[in-house]
């Protein structure tokens, strides 16, 4: 498994909201829902979407941007365009003075606005707990990051805007796969741009990182050390501990933790699953040792985490 493979193997949306947002301009929405993550893309018409964090990007059919929560943003026809709505903490919305703003069914399933079909056609995916998306992903993307209809060339959008108007039996596993698809999508083609990934994305095509990375990543439950691993990439301990934190910027077995409590949390999401299982899945000798490791890393137990994901 190479290292954007694992990365991207984290989004698995479950239950996400989905809207499609019918405007007409003036428009302009104050988003303050603190998901993790939100994929907006353009089905017709364009938008501003400006982080408040981050640069405005103009957004056209076709274009998609993916934002990074927790922070706020906004969707609007201009930027100097005050806003008229709120989204809340759990896709509550109202307008500034707090009054409650609702679906309209006449516009069809998953649909708001205040326009007709023929505005703007805004389709946002929302992950809307921090467990559907790694962390170490998480970490490595801008507050706004946008790709335009025509760096990807993939009919993904157009897939989604018409799955989103549909309301059959197993929609909502449709349309969370597709989110997934779409962001995974837009994050590759946003990997391949000169200087646009992170540092340690290089790591993976390095002779001496790269095996090391792939052998992490291909058998976690390993016992793995950092002289092991330097054994079976073929170069001294010292070397690749400083090659390895040069690169990826954190030493071999940091990441290794990271990695294998990615794995444990994906795993608990599970309800089935013992926690033993989990331990042995990943690497560590005992449910108690995961637990350790889980609750020093992520600052919670893996019990509380379940608990967590199951909940939302």
């Amino acid at each position: 498994m190479d290292l954007l493979t694992g990365l991207l193997d984290g989004p698995r949306a479950r239950g996400a909201f989905l809207l499609r947002s019918l405007l007409e301009p003036p428009f302009a929405l104050r988003i303050c829902d603190r998901a993790p993550l939100t994929v907006v893309a353009v089905f017709q018409g364009s938008a501003w979407v400006a982080p408040d964090d981050g640069t405005a990007e103009l957004l056209h059919p076709g274009d998609v941007a993916v934002l990074r929560g927790p922070d706020a943003y906004t969707v609007a026809d201009d930027p100097n365009t005050p806003p008229q709505a709120v989204i809340h903490p759990g896709q509550r919305c109202t307008t500034l003075r707090g009054e409650p703003l609702a679906l309209d069914p006449s516009l069809g399933v998953r649909t708001w606005g205040t326009g007709s079909p023929g505005g703007t056609v805004l389709l946002t995916g929302t992950y809307q707990l921090p467990g559907e998306v790694d962390r170490r992903l998480l970490g490595a993307l801008p507050p706004l990051l946008a790709v335009r209809a025509d760096e990807w060339h993939s009919p993904l959008v157009g897939l989604l805007a018409d799955e989103m108007a549909r309301d059959r039996p197993g929609q909502a596993a449709v349309l969370d796969r597709l989110l997934d698809l779409l962001l995974i999508a837009v994050l590759r083609s946003w990997f391949d741009r000169p200087g646009a990934a992170p540092s340690w994305y290089a790591a993976a095509g390095d002779p001496v990182v790269g095996p090391a990375l792939r052998l992490l990543q291909g058998d976690p439950a390993r016992s793995w050390t950092v002289a092991s691993l330097a054994a079976e990439v073929g170069v001294s301990r010292a070397a690749l501990a400083r090659r390895f934190t040069e690169l990826v910027g954190e030493p071999p077995m940091a990441f290794l933790t990271g990695w294998r409590l990615s794995i444990a949390a994906d795993l608990l999401r599970e309800p089935d699953v013992t926690l033993g299982a989990v331990a042995r899945r990943v690497g560590y000798g005992s449910p108690f040792a995961l637990s350790t490791a889980f609750r020093r890393v992520r600052g919670v137990s893996p019990r509380e985490h379940r608990a967590r994901v199951l909940v939302g």
